[in-house]
């Protein structure tokens, strides 16, 4: 059976990948990239955007072959609503500090789901919160605000 390229599920997949390494490699051109041994700024996003490249079209190839069919329409509202989260959470860090940007984010991404449970949601932003803090504060010792009084 034959699927059009606009409805094969995997070759879609793969186009969508390629297309953010690409972009992603783009706008890591203006950072110098440096070597292994001596890694500059733009060494990890074009390595990254370089492995998102090749996974895009291992997965489209491979929808070339397997042909399989999308079901179902676009999600618009979840869509709309993760990219609202990560808007709200860059606006926020600035002007509230990572914990409560980081409490709106997770709140507005699990509204973009099927099903919103309160408790889940409130222990996943608290496991989550407490693990950026450690990777990010503690960790890696970034010079991030908590809080709007820091």
């Amino acid at each position: 059976m034959k699927v059009k390229l606009s409805d094969n599920k995997d070759f879609l997949a793969g186009l969508l990948m390629v297309a953010i390494g690409g972009i992603a490699f783009y706008m890591a051109l203006d950072y110098p990239f440096g070597s292994a041994l001596r890694m500059g700024p733009g060494y990890f996003p074009r390595v990254l955007a370089g492995i998102i490249i090749a996974f895009g079209l291992y997965v489209g190839l491979r929808g070339l072959r397997t042909c399989e069919k999308v079901e179902g329409v676009w999600g618009w509202k979840a869509l709309a609503l993760i990219t609202v989260a990560f808007w709200v959470f860059g606006w926020l860090m600035d002007r509230v500090g990572l914990i409560p940007s980081l409490v709106a984010m997770f709140f507005i991404s699990a509204a973009a789901g099927h099903e919103f449970r309160w408790k889940e949601v409130i222990i996943l932003t608290t496991v989550m919160t407490l693990f950026a803090y450690g990777v990010f504060i503690y960790g890696l010792g970034m010079p991030y605000r908590l809080f709007w009084w820091d």
